[in-house]
């Protein structure tokens, strides 16, 4: 399944997309998707709906973030090995893990907006893994199946809030807009193999990031058993996994680092075969 919230922010519907790529009302049926809606039970409930017995969803709308009511949202950093290697740093034994603030949590076409002061905002395409049962020392065999789907996440990122500033990477990661998620979470029934997935950001047109997951240092189910080893994973939590090469601040020109940052006006595309695209303008800081 590929399950929506849409509508207008702070009041999405529930929904889905059918067989024919149209989007169906689910408000029906449940309320909204929820953690409480994640698990397989449930999911396995909504399947058995037949999808052309509910109301088809007429004109274009508005896509919310695919689950309310996130608790967490985990992040997992330098995950490709050649991202890592554009960005000067060591390539990671372990898994390293910050978090984006739930705050920055937004639809995949919303606009994104330039933190205050920003000089250096950048972009990420990234898979988004939602956690659909509660989730506590899990093995590497089996954590597959405690997650509900996927997802596509663009982790936008202020590089010099995250690396110059001091801290940790959190402050560059949080900021408002920073956490397009969506359009779709797409059950995991869907995605059997979340290691051979294509994906691509362009900017303004123009192809930045090429890349796929089977170059992740450390696989989806890796990473889900790893990060709960040290935090209880819940329902709806949504860990986003690393980003391929191509981002602005690993810009180069003739041998030499010449990165390229968001400005006011820039549009940015991005996708992730089977999980759909994101479309976002970047705009000014405000209140």
């Amino acid at each position: 399944m590929k399950l929506v919230r849409y509508g207008q922010a702070g009041k999405e519907k529930p929904g889905l997309i059918d067989a024919q790529g149209r989007l169906r009302d689910l408000s029906g049926v449940i309320a909204d998707i929820t953690p409480a809606q994640l698990s397989d039970k449930a999911l396995a409930k909504l399947a058995k709906i037949k999808t052309d017995t509910l109301p088809l969803v007429r004109g274009t709308k508005r896509m919310g973030a695919p689950v309310a009511g996130v608790s967490k949202f985990v992040a997992i950093g330098l995950n490709y090995a050649d991202h890592a290697a554009e960005s000067n740093l060591p390539i990671p034994k372990e898994p390293i893990i910050f978090f984006k603030a739930n705050s920055c949590i937004q639809g995949p076409d919303d606009d994104v907006m330039l933190p205050k002061g920003s000089k250096k905002s950048d972009w990420e395409v990234e898979l988004g893994v939602v956690i659909g049962t509660r989730a506590r020392y899990v093995s590497q065999k089996d954590a597959l199946n405690y997650v509900a789907g996927y997802c596509t996440v663009n982790d936008v990122s202020e590089r010099e809030y995250q690396i110059e500033r001091g801290g940790t990477w959190d402050k560059g990661k949080g900021c408002d807009t920073f956490g397009p998620v969506g359009p779709w979470l797409v059950t995991r029934d869907e995605v059997p193999n979340p290691q051979n997935l294509s994906m691509w950001l362009d900017l303004n047109g123009q192809r930045m990031q090429t890349g796929s997951t089977k170059t992740m240092i450390f696989g989806v189910a890796k990473i889900v058993s790893y990060v709960s080893q040290f935090m209880t994973l819940e329902p709806g939590d949504i860990i986003t996994t690393g980003t391929p090469p191509g981002v602005g601040m690993g810009i180069k020109k003739d041998g030499q680092s010449a990165p390229v940052y968001l400005k006011r006006g820039d549009v940015m595309t991005l996708g992730i075969e089977g999980l759909g695209e994101q479309r976002q303008k970047v705009v000014a800081f405000k209140l």
